[in-house]
């Protein structure tokens, strides 16, 4: 009898382990490689899930405006009419927040932000992954708009970029105090700009992860009250994607703009 005891003990313990991936609701943010590629043993290019993903949210966003566009029309239907409206709504948003010579960069801003905003929205499917959640993705195209503020800035102006570190119309007495303020607050942009993007997917996930946790494990009386808040927060999700998609691409096109125009 302590044999048979200790078994289903062995076995509940079993089952438990089993299910505790799927009672995390961290358990979706964990990257898996499908194919290690490492020289020099360095891990590059291993294809994970979150590379898988943001393949798909570009592919995604190509097979959209592909379809969207295959045959424009003067009366556009109901697909190039969105596709329209978001190449305007681009538009507007690079003419509005770089203005002059801005022109350039709209491939940029437009391919960023239909990343961003597909990377969010393909991270509600069910067993997909969300690229956007991950800090190194997100910090990995923070740093790229940063860099490329950099060197527009010295490209343009030359040295003459540093002043963009000195506040117009500062005293000079403080200078000492306010030029190190300018340029951490410059430094601190990749921080902001990814770490935002990262914890608004991440926490908006996990709360619909726990949701569906308990609309599967608790009984059918008390499941559909979770279910229905997991309903009701996957279209605020919809809506946060699109929001974070959009501050994005709007500090994106701000940075671009100080870095033109030296703007203050």
């Amino acid at each position: 009898m302590l044999l048979t005891a200790t078994a289903i003990n062995a076995e509940a313990a079993q089952a438990v382990a089993a299910a505790a991936p799927r009672m995390d609701p961290l358990h979706h943010f964990q990257v898996i490689r499908y194919i290690e590629i490492a020289p020099f043993g360095m891990d590059l290019f291993s294809i994970s899930n979150s590379v898988l993903w943001m393949w798909i949210s570009v592919a995604a966003v190509y097979l959209f405006f592909r379809y969207a566009m295959r045959q424009p029309g003067l009366v556009p239907g109901r697909l190039q009419s969105i596709a329209e409206a978001g190449y305007l709504f681009i538009r507007g948003i690079v003419d509005e927040n770089i203005g002059h010579g801005g022109k350039p960069f709209f491939p940029l801003v437009f391919s960023l932000f239909f990343f961003v905003l597909f990377c969010n929205w393909t991270g509600l499917i069910p067993a997909s992954f969300t690229a956007t959640s991950q800090l190194i993705v997100t910090a990995t195209l923070a740093l790229g708009i940063f860099f490329l503020s950099i060197f527009l800035g010295f490209y343009k102006h030359g040295l003459k970029f540093l002043g963009f570190f000195v506040p117009s119309g500062l005293p000079v007495l403080l200078l000492p105090l306010m030029v190190p303020i300018e340029i951490i607050s410059f430094l601190a942009r990749p921080v902001s700009l990814s770490v935002r993007l990262f914890a608004n997917m991440t926490a908006g996930h996990t709360v619909l992860g726990v949701l569906f946790f308990f609309s599967a494990t608790l009984p059918w009386i008390g499941s559909w009250l979770p279910f229905g808040f997991s309903v009701v927060f996957t279209a605020v999700e919809i809506f946060i994607g699109f929001i974070q998609a959009y501050i994005f691409t709007i500090l994106t096109c701000v940075y671009i703009n100080d870095s033109l125009h030296l703007h203050h």
